[in-house]
């Protein structure tokens, strides 16, 4: 693993044992995105209602899966930071489908923003639209922008209501989840300052990870151990 995969494993550590903790009002909409309270490893993925770029439902049922999942909430096409770690993430489709991923992304853009707001529209990727906050409120990553903030934010001539069609000014904080084909979340990796993303080495070294069964290690260690 390289030099800066460790350091972002070491970030990913800090950023969820520091930000995330069970709570019974994990799906409130917090007041800020560093108060938010993602779901963790180990914990089991919800159901979710999302709509795709044509305003159809799409409805995830984590008993259901046939490939494991690598799921990814961002802001929404408006977001520049988004847009780069969308294309930056073109680093690891190739191998994560090789592995047997599936790869979605989740925004709160209403479902004709999808595409359209995007930097690349013809980016190929599986996208959908949570502007109904279903899946974001799920997941304990909703978070209310402030009114100052949100005026700052039509002053750079970024309307949120417009890009979500509701009134809410809910965004999530952005995050990337690996979902195992049991419907387990096996990795998380959420970050209250929405500059800071997942380095691609990192989901990467994740992935391979889930696949290797690397989170049942101890648990084997311990059955090779008894049978001595």
């Amino acid at each position: 693993m390289t030099r800066i995969t460790l350091a972002l494993a070491c970030a990913f550590l800090l950023v969820v044992s520091t930000a995330s903790t069970a709570a019974e009002d994990r799906n409130a909409i917090h007041a800020s995105a560093d108060l938010v309270q993602p779901l963790l490893p180990g914990m089991d993925a919800p159901s979710f209602t999302v709509k795709d770029a044509e305003g159809k439902d799409f409805s995830f049922e984590p008993n259901g899966l046939e490939k494991p999942l690598v799921l990814t909430f961002f802001r929404g096409g408006w977001c520049p930071y988004c847009n780069l770690h969308l294309s930056e993430l073109r680093l690891a489709e190739k191998e994560l489908k090789e592995m047997g991923f599936n790869i979605w992304f989740i925004s709160i853009d209403k479902p004709e923003l999808l595409l359209e707001s995007l930097d690349d529209p013809d980016i190929g990727y599986t996208i959908y639209s949570d502007s109904a906050l279903d899946a974001t409120r799920a997941f304990g990553l909703a978070f209310r922008v402030s009114d100052d903030l949100h005026q700052r934010y039509l002053g750079f001539n970024i309307d949120i209501e417009k890009a979500s069609g509701e009134t809410h000014h809910v965004l999530p904080a952005p995050a990337t989840y690996i979902i195992g084909s049991d419907g387990i979340i096996n990795f998380a990796y959420v970050n209250p300052d929405y500059k800071v993303r997942l380095h691609p080495d990192v989901l990467l070294a994740a992935a391979r990870a889930y696949t290797e069964g690397a989170d049942k290690r101890l648990e084997n260690r311990r059955k090779q151990a008894k049978k001595k």
